[in-house]
């Protein structure tokens, strides 16, 4: 549900409250588009206001430079709490492959260089295992919630190998080389439901919602 959010200097300059309970609203701190449809998707069930940092004007670029994908989370999470005050999610996803010493795993998202897009990454992976015989490969997710009190770490990961060529046009990033462990459909191939039912993401953020289900049932 997307929704528009007043920060804390929005509400300094308008010398009104929040627009929304900030324990009914959760910025999701990610101005990646798959992962903000991912994310709402997985979110949907709960009585929440979701809102991501590609609506939110001025909203802070973090730069993710921590050494390990918890790390980057707990960055994000805090940058955009501090932001804008509500409940803050955020993620840091890595592709560790065996034949490359876990590599691009932090590196994911700049494999191929600082201003590269996610196809030169999956380009330069392709070339890396070009004479490979063994492709295999996790997903990690860690999932940083910021609370302003309190900060939760959730993880999730999925094994699987990496395919010989690209395939199928659903999702983002490295979806169309990862096939997960028990299929023969790389993620891009399969459906948001059937890739969130057995991702790393949707295990981590699972695992996030039983948390928040908790918290909000409780007030």
């Amino acid at each position: 549900m997307a929704a528009a959010l007043s920060t804390p200097n929005t509400r300094a300059r308008s010398g009104g409250s929040a627009a929304c309970d900030p324990l009914r609203t959760l910025v999701l701190a990610t101005r990646n588009a798959g992962k903000v449809a991912e994310l709402s998707a997985l979110l949907a069930p709960l009585p929440l206001v979701v809102v991501s940092a590609l609506g939110l004007p001025g909203a802070p670029e973090v730069e993710e430079d921590a050494p390990t994908l918890k790390g980057n989370a707990l960055k994000k999470a805090k940058a955009l709490y501090t932001f804008t005050g509500h409940w803050s999610l955020a993620d840091d996803t890595g592709l560790m492959v065996t034949a490359l010493a876990g590599a691009p795993g932090v590196h994911s998202a700049r494999f191929a260089g600082l201003s590269c897009i996610p196809a030169d990454n999956r380009h330069k992976l392709l070339r890396a295992l070009e004479n490979t015989s063994d492709r295999s490969a996790v997903f990690r997710t860690v999932i940083a919630l910021d609370t302003g009190q309190e900060v939760h770490t959730f993880e999730g990961t999925c094994a699987g190998h990496i395919a010989r060529r690209e395939r199928g046009s659903e999702g983002f990033g490295y979806d169309a080389l990862f096939v997960p462990a028990r299929h023969t459909r790389t993620f891009a191939e399969l459906s948001r439901k059937e890739k969130n039912a057995i991702s790393h993401r949707g295990q981590a953020l699972r695992r996030c919602l039983t948390f928040l289900e908790e918290r909000l049932s409780a007030r």
